[in-house]
């Protein structure tokens, strides 16, 4: 990434939303051939919260809004753009954004969804990134926000144990200084990896019908094994290798914040990045792999609890379907 333009973008506020109902892994014990033990071993999943039936995606998205304006006194109007990362939109059109900027009356910003699967935040930052870096916007809004509980099997052991829903977003803002927020990100893309895990129905190849309903095809499928074998070496080699760019060592870092998908695939990144489990930041025992929500969550969570500082350089890495991976090297300003 080459910043030829007049100012960084940094991170001005961040915020996040978990709905109240949480699930456990004791739910899925009293009617799947699993057992609590079993999940926490293979994922590191200890339980996860859902939204409610009648409450979709948008509902979280606003709700991490709110608390953002309302922490850092921001007001709705001054937002100038609206990115929401989601893979559950509350519905194919109009845009999660459209209904989100309504209910909140963000009558001066534009906006769209973006689909990158589980890397759909740390996509969505650096293209809100590009609009602070140009000069043509001021405050950027991005929003990763999943209601995956909607999207997963209820009756299939190997993926509905993985995922909870929730929002969590963060502000961008200009700055002049050249050497602080986002200072450089490598992403990357390969369709070969898309048959591995995918939604195969509901878009127009396969458009809703009664056998994609019986044959549970607007459910989430996925090959565990290959997706976790490439989400080891995809997180693990694009963080080294931002690293090496930016000419940081092991303890230059703060932080690696990774994509919450798996607790074994988080420790392989940390071991290959020399990094030791107080450097990594860690919450899919509370909610599980919310996707897009799970890097801005953790940064949010964090910052809440006074762990980090002013002038933090952390590595945020991700690896989701398409595939999609990569990773941001951010200094932290707030």
């Amino acid at each position: 990434m080459n910043n030829n333009g007049p100012y960084n973008a940094y991170i001005s506020a961040v915020s996040h939303y978990f709905p109240e109902k949480v699930v456990t892994n004791s739910y899925f014990e009293s009617y799947l051939d699993t057992t609590d033990a079993w999940i926490i071993e293979r994922t590191g999943i200890k339980e996860r919260r859902y939204l409610e039936d009648d409450q979709p995606v948008s509902y979280a998205a606003c709700k991490a809004i709110e608390r953002l304006f309302e922490k850092f006194n921001v007001k709705p109007e001054e937002i100038d753009l609206l990115i929401i990362p989601t893979v559950s939109p509350d519905m194919i059109y109009p845009s999660t954004v459209c209904i989100v900027q309504d209910k909140l009356g963000m009558k001066n910003c534009w906006g769209y969804d973006m689909l990158a699967a589980c890397s759909g935040f740390i996509f969505a930052l650096m293209t809100g990134v590009q609009f602070i870096q140009s000069g043509a916007h001021k405050k950027v809004l991005v929003v990763g926000a999943e209601k995956m509980s909607a999207l997963a099997n209820k009756n299939d052991r190997n993926t509905v144990v993985l995922f909870g829903d929730g929002a969590s977003a963060v502000l961008l803002e200009p700055t002049t200084n050249k050497t602080t927020g986002i200072i450089d990100a490598i992403l990357h893309i390969d369709g070969s990896g898309g048959k591995y895990l995918k939604q195969p129905a509901g878009g127009s190849l396969h458009p809703a019908s009664i056998e994609t309903v019986t044959k549970g095809m607007h459910y989430v499928h996925q090959d565990g094994r290959t997706v976790f074998k490439e989400a080891v070496k995809g997180m693990a080699d694009v963080s080294l290798e931002i690293m090496k760019k930016n000419n940081l060592k092991s303890e230059d870092i703060a932080y690696l914040v990774p994509h919450q998908a798996n607790l074994r695939i988080i420790q392989a990144t940390a071991d290959r990045m020399n990094l030791s489990r107080d450097k990594v930041m860690i919450n899919i025992h509370k909610y599980g792999n919310t996707t897009s929500t799970t890097i801005p969550s953790c940064l949010s969570e964090y910052y809440e609890e006074g762990k980090l500082k002013g002038g933090d350089n952390l590595i945020l890495a991700s690896f989701g379907a398409g595939f999609t991976w990569g990773a941001v090297y951010l200094k932290w300003t707030i």
